[in-house]
């Protein structure tokens, strides 16, 4: 891996950087976007939970937003988006996604389903022959429960696209390539075994049966339906306004700028950008059955099983919990410079974004705390 500049005065990042972003914190109304429906006790303890995680953490920004009663009801910048300009992160600050990229690619594939334009018991290569027929023979609903075969990244690294890495990839077959004769992991349906590259494989399959590229697809079948002024696709090399500076914590924990990372290989899994505003308006739209009917909805949302019978605990595209005590639909993702997460509770109507630009911190402890002083939830499950 190629080293990791840091940034000027990174001896200064130590520690002193955690007493800025509290500072920072005490203006972080005047960035809220929206504020409505929120009692000011409950921002008052989400603001303190997103104050001590950055401050444990070193992350110089974070975007949070909450979903109440079905609808977009308050979020908030806190922190840096640019820790050289001096830049403050706001709800409005384009994160990298990660893998919450997933959930989004999961409801454009099933909205084909609806349409009856995509087979989701069909080999992929109905739709995307590009990829090499394999032993057994691979669908669309294994993929988008990670029950394909289909390998993750290599643990050395061997084969797949290396750290630090600023090759751009054209077209989603060219992405193929990467893994497309590699072996199955395992027989299709037999074992859980999460991957980008089979979403990358998803994006294949959902460009063969739109007619039309991935990107262009998803921008007028959710962005646009949703609201989502601002999610695209994270391209390395545009020039994109309010996107984030992405950061990393090296083991002396000096925080730095991360590594170099083009994910136009992985964008259906792993390569969009979006705010917190934006990540909130799709959970509404989903609760509100604006992109998929209700119907699709539960079946994304209940748990795969492998052939002998084992739940899985993730749906087709999104994990699926029972915490605190209700039912829980939530991904997280990470990738240089970012730690992402969300959830949604849909018996309550209600969901958590929030959106880290460091990598390797737990966002999703940060959501849970979030969400249980949202909705009033204990620890412990009943």
């Amino acid at each position: 891996m190629k080293s990791r500049l840091p940034l000027h005065g990174s001896n200064l990042l130590r520690t002193p950087i955690t007493s800025l972003l509290v500072l920072l914190l005490a203006g972080a109304a005047s960035l809220c976007a929206q504020e409505r429906g929120i009692p000011a006790e409950k921002r008052a303890a989400i603001e303190k939970a997103v104050s001590s995680f950055m401050s444990a953490n070193s992350v110089p920004g974070i975007a949070a937003a909450v979903v109440l009663d079905g609808e977009p009801l308050w979020s908030a910048g806190f922190g840096m988006a640019d820790l050289e300009d001096y830049t403050p992160a706001a709800s409005s600050t384009l994160f990298r996604l990660g893998s919450i990229s997933k959930p989004i690619t999961a409801v454009a594939i099933l909205q084909l389903n609806e349409r009856g334009k995509l087979d989701l018991d069909a080999p992929v290569q109905k739709y995307c022959p590009a990829f090499p027929k394999k032993d057994w023979p691979i669908t669309t609903r294994e993929l988008l429960g990670h029950l394909g075969g289909i390998r993750h990244y290599n643990p050395d690294g061997k084969g797949d696209v290396p750290d630090d890495s600023a090759r751009h990839f054209s077209s989603t077959e060219e992405s193929l390539q990467i893994f497309a004769n590699d072996p199955l992991v395992a027989r299709p349906g037999t074992k859980f075994n999460y991957s980008t590259y089979g979403y990358t494989l998803l994006g294949c399959v959902l460009e063969g049966a739109a007619s039309e590229k991935y990107v262009d697809y998803v921008k007028e079948n959710i962005f646009r339906p949703a609201g989502m002024e601002q999610t695209q696709a994270d391209n390395f090399f545009a020039v994109i306004p309010h996107r984030t500076r992405f950061y990393h914590k090296d083991k002396a924990g000096v925080v730095q700028n991360a590594g170099v990372l083009d994910s136009s290989y992985k964008i259906p899994g792993g390569g969009l950008i979006s705010s917190a505003d934006d990540m909130a308006h799709f959970e509404a739209a989903i609760l509100a059955d604006k992109l998929l009917q209700h119907a699709t909805r539960d079946l994304m949302w209940t748990s795969q099983k492998t052939a002998d019978g084992k739940l899985t605990s993730y749906g087709l595209g999104w994990g699926v919990v029972e915490k605190f005590g209700v039912h829980i639909l939530a991904h997280t993702g990470g990738q240089q410079g970012t730690s992402t997460a969300f959830a949604v509770v849909p018996d309550r109507r209600a969901g958590v974004v929030v959106l880290a630009n460091m990598d390797g911190v737990h966002s999703g402890q940060l959501a849970d705390e979030v969400l249980k002083i949202v909705l009033d939830l204990k620890d412990k499950t009943p």
